[in-house]
């Protein structure tokens, strides 16, 4: 116990001095070892009030009704719950315990104030909602479309959705579903999605009148709104069941609910949709997306992965069935363009949230055993739709794929496929060996067995769909060197003459969409070469066009197309080459990559303008905005690398505004692979630093920059990431109050002060001035008023510096800091002992923005309130340069000095420490 009340104390502490997350990690340490319960309901009321400031709401009302259920009396964890609820929306719950406040405490006029305003609100809630409800009984009996589409508003409002649950609302929204009518259906799932949001016993109750398999079989029809809105109730019955809305649920939290059944129900129906041949594609892509969504963790440092393991032994075989579908065959499962990659998506990600090699092995050996079974002599059939399985894993989880193309046999039958009579064996054999040829190894194995094959089927077959694909795989054979312009494949030319094909068939408006998206395949592989760069950005159209499909309704092509985009712009990996290394290479006969000519800077700026000028960013904003499951996180980094390339140069940041990127970088930023989210913060900071925040960031979003330019701040970022992520800041924080107070609670201050120690210069002087445009929130002046720190001491060595524009930073914070607390004129003089010096220094000044800043500061002192201060200022020699300046005649450039200096000489006269001659 006496640790526990030491955690408390510091916990208080850390409070006051205003470091919340310090404070909260002490009361969370001291709830571990607290057994007194009354001492605990204590901590729990003191983490609440960390957790309001926080602005975490859910968690603020949970510690608080700990609080709460000790002592009922306590005042303190009474309101800070009823602030906590205001904020969630439940006003009822939030007004009745400001009333037991006002019970215990009439006089308290915080809580008449609150009790008042909560009962208006209220008021005004229950009127609205009683007329609604009105019209509700007339929607339910003789239901319209247009009485439908208000009902799905009303649902969306938690009184509204008790309202129509409690009146027997569930089985006339059946009756709409049995109806038959798409838009009454329609109507009804998305009332049923706003029923189900936030509240884990009605969900649990309409599950039970709405069987899980009647909801399947609305999902399993063949239209897309009707596939879309039923998918998204699941995501809300499964977010409801889990708790994963983060909503509270008053007096329910208090019930026991075991919805683990019901998880489990739905998972193994989503399986059986995505087996059955009773299911749309439309219905099957959405029961592959909510697996993809909800089984894989989150987070990989949940311990529990108990969901992909139960998806591996019960539904593995059938996820790979879906990869292995041919629809030019018949009896094969209904499907759409995305529904083979959206199944290698959730390989993928069933594979990489295993944890260990046992695991691994067993999703290999389930998989190994399915290809296994499929291969038979006798029935080509099965042979093929074993090839596309094994196509399905190299697009998925590739270690497993190509562990399958190593199996005896495999590779030898792809290549025989390919010379086969019958068209649909060449098409899915030609597609195998692209994909299996994403290794040096097994190109080179394909470059020796079956170029000459796929050479001879591109010369003689008729069929546009395998001449393209037989072209595709001599261009990624083609393409197997990477950028090394020492290893190419094929004869000098070749590959040009490749990429030119197929810029004829992408720029071909007759040939369907998926052909030329293989035309895009194909250039993605040799965009490799610079020579094939080059050429592909001088060709427009061919531009143009691919920018078009990038924004059409096939998403598949969404990877293909960013390679090609990473591939023009150089923004790939690069390693650096240590000269010692090259010529330690040459001496012991190694290779040693060579950079193409083309591939140099000026080359890449050229390119990088061409494509800007095609309407690249439109393209790129447009493919931001596609599904999810889709839009994998692969594809979200190579989209970063590409933004990040595309803003190198500050004249192009405007256009890249001005086609939405501003926009379209935030979700990147946010979601994604490490690297990508790093690459997006960064070129969000490159163009918040030279931007209007309000056209780049139109409406809240400008909020949503703050967090990914502060996440650039940590020191494991390079110094160039640090500088313009400081720039952007400095921006932003002179935009407006609201601003600098989001930038102050993403707990900014602390990595800003420190880069204000920075050696380097460049560094040191962007974090001067974004604290100059911080000094003027309130909570930033408080922490220069603090006692113990250096902070004002920096600032006044930082105006001795020789650098003028750091000089201007530090002495405009100090004149703000010390024209808003009065306090700090006196500090100033205290934290050094050089500040005379300094500040006569500043008002001598050659700049006349560093010298107007040096007078305003001694015209504060001069207001301080300080007379033995004002004293000491105007007996040393700041009273001959006040009187030299301020008898100077006017002058337009250093009119703002001047101006300054006479008003200080006339306060030294209000003062009585000047006085004027007399004749």
């Amino acid at each position: 116990m006496a640790e526990a009340n030491q955690l408390k104390d510091e916990g208080n502490a850390y409070f006051q001095s205003g470091e919340i997350d310090k404070a909260i990690e002490s009361y969370t340490q001291a709830i571990k070892l607290c057994k007194d319960k009354k001492v605990l309901a204590i901590i729990y009321r003191n983490r609440s009030a960390c957790y309001l400031k926080k602005e975490n709401y859910t968690t603020a009302a949970s510690d608080a009704s700990r609080a709460i259920d000790v002592d009922a009396a306590d005042i303190k964890a009474l309101y800070r719950r009823c602030q906590a609820l205001e904020k969630l929306g439940k006003l009822d719950m939030a007004f009745k315990d400001v009333q037991r406040c006002a019970t215990i405490e009439p006089k308290n006029k915080t809580f008449l104030d609150t009790l008042r305003r909560l009962g208006a609100e209220i008021q005004r809630h229950t009127t609205i909602l009683a007329l609604r409800i009105l019209a509700l009984f007339s929607v339910l009996s003789n239901p319209t479309y247009d009485a439908a589409n208000n009902l799905i508003v009303l649902a969306r409002e938690d009184a509204g959705a008790e309202r129509i649950f409690q009146n027997n609302g569930v089985p006339l929204l059946m009756n709409m579903i049995d109806s038959g009518k798409p838009a009454m259906m329609l109507a009804s799932i998305r009332t049923l999605s706003g029923m189900c949001t936030g509240h884990k016993a009605r969900t649990m109750a309409i599950l039970q009148m709405i069987s899980i398999e009647k909801l399947c079989s609305v999902m399993a029809i063949d239209n897309e709104e009707l596939a879309l809105a039923t998918c998204n109730l699941f995501q809300c019955i499964n977010d409801s069941l889990t708790c994963g809305d983060k909503r509270i649920y008053g007096k329910e939290e208090a019930m026991v609910l075991d919805s683990n059944k019901d998880l489990m129900t739905i998972l193994l129906s989503l399986l059986e949709m995505v087996a059955s041949k009773k299911v749309s594609g439309l219905g099957r892509d959405q029961a592959l997306n909510l697996l993809t969504k909800n089984v894989p963790r989150k987070n990989k440092k949940e311990n529990d992965h108990t969901k992909t393991l139960f998806l591996i032994d019960h539904g593995l075989k059938k996820i790979l069935k879906v990869c292995g579908q041919i629809p030019d065959l018949p009896d094969q499962l209904p499907m759409t363009d995305d529904s083979q990659l959206i199944a290698s998506v959730l390989l993928t990600k069933m594979y990489d949230d295993l944890k260990c090699d046992p695991e691994r092995d067993n999703f290999r050996d389930v998989c190994d055993e399915y290809i296994k079974a499929k291969f038979d002599p006798k029935d080509m059939d099965r042979n093929i739709h074993a090839i596309n399985v094994i196509s399905g894993l190299l697009q998925g989880p590739f270690e497993v794929g190509n562990a399958m193309v190593g199996r005896q046999g495999v590779m030898e039958m792809m290549v025989a496929l390919c010379a086969s009579e019958r068209e649909v064996d060449q098409l899915v054999a030609v597609e195998a060996l692209i994909h299996a040829a994403s290794k040096c190894s097994r190109a080179s194995f394909i470059i020796t067995n079956g170029v000459s094959l796929l050479k001879e089927m591109y010369k003689k077959t008729k069929n546009e769909k395998i001449k393209i694909r037989a072209l595709v795989g001599l261009c990624k054979l083609g393409s197997a060197g990477g950028d090394d312009y020492s290893m190419r494949q094929f004869a000098e030319g070749s590959t040009e003459k490749l990429a030119k094909q197929c810029r004829k068939w992408l720029v071909n408006p007759q040939l369907d969409t998926r052909t030329r998206k293989w035309a895009i395949e194909g250039l993605a592989y040799l965009t490799n070469d610079a020579d094939v760069k080059d050429d592909f950005v001088e060709d427009e159209p061919a531009m143009k066009a691919m920018f078009e499909l990038a924004k059409s309704k096939d998403k598949t092509i969404l990877y293909a197309v960013a390679c090609t985009l990473v591939n023009c712009t150089n923004s790939y990996e690069k390693k650096d080459i240590l000269p010692e290394l090259v010529q330690l290479a040459k001496f012991s006969k190694q290779h040693v990559p060579e950079q193409h000519p083309k591939d140099k800077k000026d080359f890449i700026e050229k390119r990088i303008k061409r494509m800007l000028k095609a309407g690249v960013t439109s393209a790129l904003t447009v493919m931001v905005k596609a599904d999810s499951s889709v839009l994998t996180d692969q594809t979200k980094e190579l989209l970063s690398r590409v933004f990040l390339a595309l803003s190198q140069d500050v004249k192009d940041r405007g256009t890249i505004v001005a086609h939405g990127g501003g926009k379209a970088l935030i979700p990147l930023a946010l979601e994604g692979t490490n690297p990508g989210r790093v690459k997006a913060c960064h070129a969000l900071a490159k163009i918040a630093s030279v931007s209007n925040p309000e056209i780049a960031f139109p409406g809240e979003r400008v909020y949503e920059v703050v967090r990914p330019l502060v996440s650039l701040l940590a020191t494991d970022r390079d110094g160039m990431e640090n500088y313009e992520a400081l720039k952007g800041l400095t921006n932003l924080a002179g935009f407006s109050e609201k601003l600098r107070v989001k930038i102050v609670k993403e707990k900014a201050l602390p990595e800003i002060e420190n880069y204000m120690f920075e050696d380097h210069e460049q560094i040191r002087r962007a974090a001067t001035e974004c604290m100059c445009n911080l000094v003027s929130c309130k909570e930033v002046q408080e922490r220069y008023l603090q006692d113990g720190n250096d902070k004002m001491k920096l600032l006044v060595l930082l105006c001795g510096e020789d650098d003028d524009v750091l000089q201007i930073a530090a002495a405009g914070a100090l004149a703000m800091l010390t024209a808003a607390k009065k306090k700090l004129c006196t500090k100033m003089t205290v934290v050094s002992t050089q500040w005379l010096e300094i500040l006569q220094r500043l008002c001598l000044h050659d700049n006349p923005q560093v010298q107007h800043r040096g007078l305003v500061i001694v015209f504060n002192m001069l207001n301080s309130d300080d007379s033995e201060l004002a004293k000491k200022l105007l007996e040393c020699e700041i009273m001959e340069i006040l009187s030299v300046i301020g008898k100077a005649e006017d002058n337009l450039k250093r009119q703002d000095s001047i101006d300054v200096a006479r008003m200080c000489l006339v306060k030294g006269m209000d003062l009585g420490l000047i006085k004027p001659f007399t004749s």
